[in-house]
């Protein structure tokens, strides 16, 4: 983690769960991070955890990626406080949890999924992207995405709905942008990371405690760690963290 000391990390979803132990093991690996959410207290409330020392390269940002004024916003106040955005992380999501079947699920739902899982995640890119070709620096793009952007779950009872589909769109746009980045004479990375089930606020406690096996926020933070401290001439595609045992 060498290069990054000091360098701009910006962390989306960043209140709880991945995106709080990302933002979390990023400023302990000495970068600055900027931790992005909706939920402004809560972000507050995860820097006032850390030593003094971390507070100090540890910045919140209330954000909803959904809103493209507001990505534009905000990622214009870090090249103006910070110099511009080196790392950004992906990683702001919902589930389809309880929301029904794909061919009844209420349209507004379906809407929200999609643009906080994928046009968000697009905006946010894009933001990124245009600090760093303006800089003409190689930085580092990750997607949080899933298992279920490889295949479809198939658990009785339950459906997927849009979902799945949301999350094989961050397949295919990881992949995108990896050949654009590259059509463009650029150096810049992006990594997909797939976890399976991870225990987070996304669902409630009982649906973990009937899974059994669970993998924690903290697993994934560090596939996340490995992805971005590479050479420059790696790059980390793809992984799958899955926890041992898993069906899915």
């Amino acid at each position: 983690m060498e290069r990054w000391q000091n360098r701009v990390a910006v962390v989306t979803g960043a209140s709880s769960g991945i995106g709080e132990a990302i933002s979390k093991d990023f400023a302990k690996a000495g970068l600055q991070v900027v931790a992005l959410g909706r939920r402004l207290e809560r972000l507050d409330e995860n820097r006032s955890k850390l030593s003094a020392e971390l507070q100090k390269r540890y910045f919140t940002r209330k954000c909803d990626v959904t809103n493209e004024a507001e990505v534009i916003a905000t990622f214009d106040w870090i090249e103006q406080a910070l110099g511009g955005t080196d790392i950004l992380v992906n990683n702001a999501g919902v589930t389809g949890r309880d929301c029904g079947n794909l061919v009844t699920m209420e349209s507004d739902i379906m809407d929200k999924i999609l643009h906080t899982n994928v046009k968000g995640l697009v905006y946010c890119t894009k933001a990124a992207f245009k600090s760093m070709q303006a800089r003409k620096f190689d930085g580092h793009i990750v997607h949080i995405n899933s298992i279920a952007g490889h295949s479809v779950p198939h658990m009785p009872g339950t459906s997927s709905n849009i979902y799945s589909p949301s999350k094989f769109c961050v397949t295919a746009i990881n992949e995108t942008i990896r050949c654009e980045l590259r059509n463009l004479g650029t150096k810049i990375k992006t990594t997909s990371v797939s976890p399976g089930i991870v225990r987070t606020e996304l669902n409630p406690k009982e649906v973990y405690d009937t899974i059994g096996i669970c993998l924690n926020p903290e697993d994934i933070s560090q596939a996340v760690m490995y992805a971005v401290s590479t050479p420059p001439h790696v790059q980390i595609h793809e992984i799958t963290v899955k926890p041992v045992g898993e069906n899915f």
